[in-house]
């Protein structure tokens, strides 16, 4: 199994050690599942490899956009991570969980005036600046509230992480962030000191996603690194220095297994000797993990429906959701691993791709998918490691609604018994037309 909260019993699948099948008859399909102890336990394993390798100041930070709902962001909030947020309803759904907002970071390559506004109102702790518009427009909005507002200005360390070219982030072309090699990370920082009501914290970059190595993020510091030690003589001292994303997650058996903590560890070695080289102190270190919190704390079920064959070309087998509660494959072709949870312990020898109901062909959720042959109308159909833009990036194509989240934790009255409960309801077709007119 590609992650050890799964497991089989009685030929059926079981997710955080309940049964799959049981799930879906108590919560109907389909539907998302997340393992709550499996997102602490993933919290707790940043929180305590940065704290132990850079020291008490260093905080990693969730990165909402991989899953944004209420529950998520209480429970970050009581491990003790600071959040990542992109969006007005990122910060909303943090500010309503109750999280402590001086601990959001506030991305955007594109605040608006509004966006600014409602994110000082919230309490926004940092606003991490993509370019000179933006922090303009910040420092007009902070002066008129007659605030001095901390931000982190985004560079480009112009990197290649060798990840899917729609995540890749810190090349120098890159829609985000000033470059450090076109001297625009200098300009801009020349600037925000220039800013009467913005306090320039620190800097953040961000050379991709799904990274499975270290290698990109002791590139990335020792670029960093090296541009503050340039601009200490303006600055004076750098307090915090955001490495951006976290770690690569296993989709398939294929993808190898990753050491976070011993991870971090050699990152935390090799910046603490680069920064001794430079001759500065090595600022609050950040990462923004998000994919790798959530990722494995999730499961999506489908009930499978048409079976189609088509001799001498290929096979379908349909389910009654898609691209619609996972546009990943659409996007990206992602790869995912997919098995039948109510036959979970038969062998595999039917090459199938595995569609959803949208009216769109390429409404696929995995091609070259090996199944059992019985699979059949009802059975269930499971697509695991679901738990990062999944939900996240869900929508109403079709005028589908959206699913249900349920979320699964151990008892706390350690009886073995597992609890489940919503954390977000279904959404029914009188949600989907609530805003016509």
């Amino acid at each position: 199994m590609i992650c050890n909260n799964l497991s089989v019993r009685d030929n059926t699948l079981c997710f955080a050690g309940r049964s799959t099948v049981e799930l879906i008859e108590k919560y109907g399909s389909p539907v998302y599942l997340m393992d709550e102890d499996r997102i602490r336990e993933n919290c707790r394993t940043y929180l305590g490899a940065m704290r132990e390798a850079f020291g008490e100041n260093a905080l990693p930070l969730y990165a909402g956009k991989a899953a944004c709902f209420k529950r998520m962001y209480e429970i970050i909030g009581e491990e003790g991570m600071g959040a990542d947020v992109v969006s007005v309803g990122e910060i909303h759904t943090a500010y309503l969980a109750g999280f402590p907002m001086k601990n959001t970071y506030f991305h955007s390559n594109n605040k608006t005036d509004a966006d600014i506004l409602c994110a000082m109102e919230h309490g926004v702790g940092r606003f991490v600046v993509d370019n000179e518009e933006e922090l303009f427009a910040i420092d007009r909005i902070a002066g008129e509230r007659g605030i001095r507002q901390k931000v982190l200005l985004r560079l480009t360390p112009g990197i290649d992480p060798h990840t899917y070219e729609a995540v890749a982030t810190g090349k120098v072309d890159s829609k985000f962030g000033s470059a450090i090699e076109t001297g625009q990370a200098e300009q801009i920082t020349r600037t925000a000191l220039s800013c009467k009501s913005i306090h320039l914290a620190g800097f953040h970059c961000h050379v991709g996603s799904q990274v499975f190595d270290s290698e990109v993020f002791l590139r990335a510091g020792e670029i960093m690194l090296t541009f503050i030690a340039d601009m200490i003589r303006h600055i004076g001292s750098v307090e915090e220095l955001d490495l951006g994303g976290g770690y690569g997650v296993r989709y398939k058996e294929s993808d190898p297994f990753i050491d976070i903590a011993a991870n971090i560890r050699q990152v935390a070695d090799h910046l603490r000797t680069v920064a001794s080289r430079l001759g500065i102190d090595l600022p609050a270190i950040r990462m923004e993990p998000g994919r790798s919190i959530v990722a494995d704390a999730g499961m999506t079920l489908y009930t499978v429906g048409t079976i189609k064959r088509i001799p001498g070309y290929k096979n379908y087998v349909s389910v009654d959701g898609g691209m619609t509660d996972n546009p990943r494959y659409a996007l990206y072709r992602s790869p995912y691993t997919i098995m039948i949870a109510n036959k979970a312990a038969e062998p595999c020898n039917f090459i199938c791709t595995v569609a959803g109901r949208c009216c769109e062909s390429g409404d696929l959720l995995q091609e070259n998918v090996a199944l059992p042959a019985t699979v059949s109308r009802g059975d269930i159909l499971a697509v695991l490691t679901t738990g990062a833009y999944n939900y996240a990036m869900s929508s109403n194509y079709n005028r589908i609604p959206r699913l249900p989240i349920v979320m699964l934790r151990k008892s706390d009255t350690g009886d073995g018994r597992g609890i489940d409960y919503l954390a977000v309801r279904r959404e029914t077709p009188e949600d989907v037309t609530r805003n016509d007119i």
